[in-house]
């Protein structure tokens, strides 16, 4: 079964903590993944920049529109997410559970599935 892990982090936490301790928490990131990986649980990793530079797209009645970041009404953001291959839901939480960005922010553990149920 496939579970994403969403990093889930305050909006302004980033520029907060600075470059240099960014880099760092950023590099436990990478060897969480690659830990994953060699596991064989890691079907696909990504970071995500700010929201700063975000766009978000809607099309009302045919209509586009589209809203330039950052939202002010946000106070979190999805900083990145995991792709894993687990056998349950309680793999996928143990996970989460180590990953290092659950000392920073929340880690959200969600089964992939048909958007209907």
């Amino acid at each position: 079964m496939s579970y994403m892990l969403l990093i889930v982090e305050p909006t302004e936490q980033r520029s907060e903590r600075g470059e240099v301790a960014g880099r760092d928490l950023y590099g436990q990131m990478v060897h969480f993944a690659e830990d994953l990986k060699a596991r064989g649980k890691l079907l696909a990793v990504e970071s995500l920049t700010s929201q700063k530079d975000a766009v978000r797209v809607q099309v009302r009645d045919g209509q586009p529109k589209l809203v330039d970041g950052p939202f002010a009404e946000a106070k979190e953001m999805i900083g990145g997410f995991f792709l894993l291959d687990c056998d349950t839901r309680e793999e996928a939480v143990a996970i989460a559970q180590a990953c290092p960005a659950a000392a920073w922010c929340t880690v959200e553990v969600r089964k992939l599935g048909p958007c209907f149920m």
